[in-house]
């Protein structure tokens, strides 16, 4: 099989959401697994400067309408939740130990869980920014609620999330969503077509 897919999305990432209802199509349709990685963009926004779309004058009003917009244009249930932006440490750091787990039972109820996450805070206005309510969603998906609680407090998971984030910076990821494919990085979800047609062409 072809080299994967890396997806670098924040939760609190509104067209993150939108490009993770999409991203496995696309891989599928040319014969690529998706490597999900979970990051944080107040580390980013802290090299780059940025700050939430949503605070920025003129652009944030533009970008809740555009959301939407993305949203209905694609189908993808989308109710612009009450808290935003939200800290997204633990639902990362729970997605990591599913990850790489060493279990492959358990590793296999990462991206369900992922899905679980996302649409519980984008479709449905739940709070996801507590270990507790991502105890409670990650458990509706089949996950082991004491040992998550107990893998979310462990050092090695911490550590793993911040060599995650690291990383991602040191890839040169600076936004949410971002995609990497054969070492050629796209932004946003409106490049979702390009990459398309990046994996169909073979670059040009």
């Amino acid at each position: 099989m072809p080299s994967p897919i890396d997806f670098w999305f924040d939760y609190s990432s509104p067209y993150g959401y939108l490009a993770s209802e999409r991203i496995e199509a696309v891989a599928a349709r040319h014969d690529r697994a998706v490597v999900w990685h979970p990051m944080l963009l107040g580390a980013v926004f802290k090299v780059t400067g940025e700050r939430p779309l949503i605070d920025a004058p003129l652009k944030g009003e533009y970008s809740l309408m555009d959301i939407r917009r993305s949203a209905r244009e694609h189908g993808i249930a989308f109710a612009m939740p009450e808290l935003f932006p939200i800290g997204a440490v633990a639902a990362s750091r729970a997605t990591l130990w599913l990850r790489d787990h060493e279990d492959a039972a358990r590793a296999a109820r990462a991206v369900p869980l992922i899905h679980a996450l996302y649409r519980a805070y984008w479709r449905d206005g739940r709070d996801i920014s507590t270990p507790s309510s991502v105890l409670d969603i990650a458990a509706d998906t089949g996950v082991e609620r004491a040992e998550l609680e107990a893998a979310l407090g462990e050092r090695s998971v911490k550590d793993a999330l911040r060599a995650e984030v690291d990383s991602s910076i040191d890839r040169g990821v600076f936004g949410s969503p971002s995609f990497a494919v054969d070492g050629e990085l796209f932004w946003g979800h409106d490049r979702l077509e390009m990459l398309e047609r990046w994996l169909a062409s073979g670059s040009w």
